[in-house]
């Protein structure tokens, strides 16, 4: 298996380069040179398998043995070691038609904890068999940062600096990333919103003489690892349902930056008979407007109860228009080209009657997420935060009579209770959140202005 770049002017890299690379050196993004296809009698053979077990499989297929199996399997088995649930990712029955896939039980309470803590543990075994020094640096709209400082914080040979949003995440995402003190982790917090972070970002894996000075390596969903290591509880959950062969799946997933609906899209691409794709997302909908429309063009940002969602620039939508053109690097560049001077691309024709074979998507307005955690709360004793809210909203608007639907519960409730409180909701605190509260808090504000954060960057990588 070899990775290329969506912009194809980069030579084909191994499995590892790629992990280092992130962000492809011409600007795009890394894919498989072929995605490998799983027969239905392959994923019956894994119906009994344990999670771990399930990711090993998986990665198999991608990692071309350039890590031997047993340093993979202690990884894996290393990085879910610390989740609450034995199963990582349980599923909880709603309904006859409804599961909820809870992907919060983690150290940091959210789904970005499933991918990086092996992200932590494969960085940090890089690091020391190749002994080279590795310096993550990403942008958060509230959990990858504390997912990916929880996963690397301490580690010998890594340094981690996080970007995000002032006063544009919750409290709690705001206390899991800043109360750590290692002196390998800084937190940049950004006067502006998270496209802004995430441009910085972008812009300093740009310039390859920096990147390659300072050892950059990504964290962000640009890293393919994050895509193939979220698929895995795709195929986890499928095979979580009794006779899943035989009936119809949608999966309903929250979606901001694509990253964890494109890692359903690979799903299906591999095999996995999903039914639907559907696309959750806020006020902020410019994936919703894309499906329905064609139409990808960034506007205005919109603060929501859904913050982690409140993303107008999609980094893993370029991933996916890869794919829909044909694998056509070409074509591509000229799109992200017109993307960039024109501040929009128009999907026509049969490329748009794909997109929405592909995926349906809702946008979900304030007041209907409020409304779904309430319902749910009272009609079925189930407290959800507001991103799975609103892939809740989305599975009703969508999940037909003879379909099942399993929407993905991305955070714990108590990481957003500023939304929940609107709603009269008490709610109790487990005490790892609780503790926050109590300690003392390091970050440093700074203005939009790369200058300042490369400043800050240079002291701090030293």
């Amino acid at each position: 298996m070899k990775y290329i770049s969506t912009r194809g002017n980069v030579e084909a890299k191994g499995f590892i380069d790629t992990v280092l690379m992130g962000l492809a050196d011409d600007g795009g993004l890394m894919v498989p040179s072929e995605i490998p296809v799983i027969s239905a009698a392959t994923l019956e053979e894994w119906r009994s398998l344990s999670y771990q077990d399930l990711f090993l499989k998986i990665f198999a297929y991608y990692t071309n043995d350039e890590i031997p199996y047993e340093d993979l399997q202690e990884m894996a088995y290393t990085s879910y070691a610390n989740f609450r649930a034995p199963e990582v990712t349980p599923m909880h029955q709603v309904s006859d038609s409804l599961y909820v896939l809870e992907l919060f039980h983690g150290p940091t309470f959210a789904f970005k904890d499933v991918a990086l803590q092996f992200m932590g543990e494969l960085y940090s075994y890089i690091s020391k068999k190749q002994n080279e020094i590795i310096h993550i640096l990403g942008a958060t709209s509230g959990d990858t940062g504390a997912a990916a400082i929880q996963g690397v914080r301490g580690k010998e040979g890594i340094k981690i600096c996080i970007l995000h949003p002032h006063g544009k995440v919750s409290k709690v995402q705001e206390l899991q990333m800043t109360t750590v003190d290692d002196s390998n982790v800084l937190n940049l917090s950004v006067e502006g919103n998270f496209d802004d972070c995430q441009k910085v970002i972008k812009d300093l894996f740009g310039d390859l003489d920096f990147k390659s000075r300072y050892h950059l390596r990504a964290i962000n969903s640009i890293n393919f690892v994050r895509i193939l290591a979220q698929s895995v509880y795709y195929f986890y959950a499928y095979l979580q349902i009794e006779d899943s062969a035989e009936k119809k799946i949608n999966f309903s997933v929250p979606s901001g930056n694509f990253g964890n609906i494109f890692s359903g899209y690979l799903a299906k691409r591999m095999g996995l008979p999903i039914n639907k794709l559907i696309i959750a997302t806020n006020e902020n909908n410019i994936l919703e407007r894309f499906v329905n429309t064609g139409e990808y063009k960034p506007g205005g940002f919109t603060s929501t109860y859904s913050p982690s969602m409140d993303i107008q620039v999609a980094s893993n939508f370029e991933r996916y228009l890869y794919y829909l053109i044909g694998e056509d690097a070409e074509k591509l560049s000229a799109y992200m080209s017109k993307l960039q001077s024109e501040g929009k691309i128009m999907i026509e024709g049969e490329d748009l009657q794909q997109v929405q074979q592909d995926f349906v998507a809702l946008g979900v307005k304030n007041d209907q997420c409020l409304n779904t955690i309430s319902k749910y709360q009272q009609e079925h004793g189930y407290l959800l935060d507001p991103h799975t809210a609103c892939g809740i909203a989305a599975y009703e608007a969508f999940n037909g009579l003879d379909e099942i639907g399993i929407t993905f519960a991305t955070a714990h409730p108590a990481k957003f209770d500023e939304a929940i409180q609107l709603i009269d909701i008490k709610q109790e605190f487990p005490a790892q959140i609780e503790a926050l509260f109590a300690m003392s808090q390091h970050q440093t504000v700074v203005e939009h202005d790369k200058d300042e954060i490369v400043r800050q960057l240079q002291a701090f990588y030293g």
